[in-house]
C-alpha cells in the first residue's frame, strides 16, 4: 500500500487530529453522556485506520510498530482488569472505592471513567492490530506468501 493522492493525504492530516480527538472526548465523558470506552476505543481506532487507508501501511509501520499496539492492548486489559481487582479490597468485584462526586460533573462517577479509559485504549489499539493484521494477510495473499 503506498497510499492515495496528494489532496487526500493532505485532508487526511488535519482530520486524523480531529478524529482521534473527538474519541478520547468520547472515552473521557463516557459517564456524563452517550458513549463510553468502547465508542471511544472504536473512533480513535478508525482515526489510525484512516491514516492508515491514506498514506499506506509502510508509513504506518515506521509511526506505530507493532509492539504499541500489543503493549498498548494488555496495558488497556490490565488497568480495567486491576480497577476490578482492587474493588475485592472493598468487598466485592468492581466496587467502587472512589467517591460519587455530583451528577452531571466530569471528576464524578467513581471508577466508572478509569473503566472507560482502559476499554478505551483495550479497543482502540485492539481494532487497529485487527485492521493491521488483515491488511499484511491480504498482501501476502496477493504476493503469494501465504
Amino acid at each position: 500500500m503506498k497510499g492515495m493522492s496528494l489532496i487526500v493525504k493532505r485532508i487526511t492530516r488535519y482530520t486524523v487530529g480531529m478524529i482521534l480527538l473527538f474519541g478520547i472526548y468520547i472515552v473521557l465523558h463516557g459517564h456524563i453522556t452517550p458513549g463510553g470506552g468502547f465508542a471511544g476505543g472504536v473512533i480513535i481506532a478508525l482515526s489510525f485506520i484512516h491514516f492508515v487507508l491514506a498514506f499506506g501501511g509502510e508509513s504506518a509501520e515506521e509511526n506505530m510498530p507493532r509492539k504499541f499496539l500489543s503493549i498498548g492492548e494488555s496495558l488497556g486489559a490490565i488497568f480495567f482488569l486491576s480497577i476490578g481487582l482492587l474493588g475485592l479490597a472493598g468487598g466485592y468485584f468492581f466496587m467502587n472505592l472512589l467517591g460519587t462526586g455530583e451528577p452531571f460533573k466530569l471528576l464524578s462517577a467513581g471508577t466508572i471513567p478509569l473503566s472507560n479509559i482502559a476499554i478505551g485504549l483495550k479497543v482502540g489499539t485492539g481494532l487497529f492490530a485487527i485492521f493491521m493484521a488483515l491488511s499484511v494477510f491480504k498482501l501476502a495473499r496477493k504476493e503469494g506468501k501465504e
